[in-house]
């Protein structure tokens, strides 16, 4: 084989080794689970939402409040002395509070050391009001502990859901409330996780490197530490 023949099978070699392939996956019209991946394990979002949660389990203390249930209160908490649940709905097993939390009136005040609000405030339209009332509802020195979704799929359950967030979208919405040096936003998540987390993979389903990196072009989750002044 002369010199010039081996050079052009190299190219065509190279040439398919590059074109990208075009998996089943890609040509799918609906998702793999059809409940964001609790059917095949733990669901990416919760990956990071828990991740969060346990890197500041001690905010979660004394009096707590969260939302629907106190699943992650049980699980992370430090000190807890009392649990309570809040939730429009009052079907819920757990719930000791029912209140809408964009409705001033309804909200406690100043009762809570720690409110944990995951995966919640995208769902309510006066998204501002809800986080003054989160802050009104806490104690001086309290903590509130907020995860959103900056990607996800619209839940066809849910009766209305109306945002998705951005990491700065946060940090000015939650530093105007409660004052920029008693603010800290974390976002997690890259194209890889992003894509998969659509497809309705778990997080069982990808590696712990692939889990763990972060592109700030692609963030699937933002989670707010929001301190409230003495």
């Amino acid at each position: 084989m002369t010199g010039s023949a081996r050079t052009r099978k190299f190219r065509q070699w190279i040439r398919r080794v590059r074109r990208p392939s075009f998996p089943d996956l890609f040509r799918r019209s609906a998702p793999l689970s059809d409940a964001w991946g609790y059917d095949r394990g733990t669901p990416i979002d919760r990956y990071y939402v828990e991740s969060f949660l346990k890197k500041h389990g001690r905010d979660i203390t004394g009096r707590t409040l969260e939302v629907a249930e106190t699943e992650y209160t049980r699980r992370f908490g430090v000190g807890v002395t009392h649990m309570d649940a809040l939730d429009s709905d009052p079907s819920g097993v757990e719930v000791t509070i029912h209140a809408d939390l964009s409705i001033r009136e309804q909200i406690p005040e100043c009762a809570f050391d720690c409110f944990i609000c995951t995966q919640t405030l995208h769902l309510i339209y006066d998204i501002r009001s809800a986080v003054e009332n989160a802050h009104r509802l806490l104690k001086p020195g309290g903590v509130l502990l907020a995860t959103l979704p900056c990607m996800a799929r619209i839940d066809p359950a849910e009766k209305e859901e109306f945002w998705r967030v951005t990491h700065d979208s946060c940090a000015r919405l939650f530093t105007e409330i409660f004052g920029a040096q008693n603010v800290t936003v974390e976002s997690y998540g890259s194209l890889a996780t992003c894509i998969s987390f659509l497809q309705g993979r778990s997080a069982e389903e990808m590696s712990q490197k692939r889990l763990d990196e972060f592109d700030e072009a692609f963030p699937l989750t933002v989670c707010v530490r929001a301190f409230k002044a003495l």
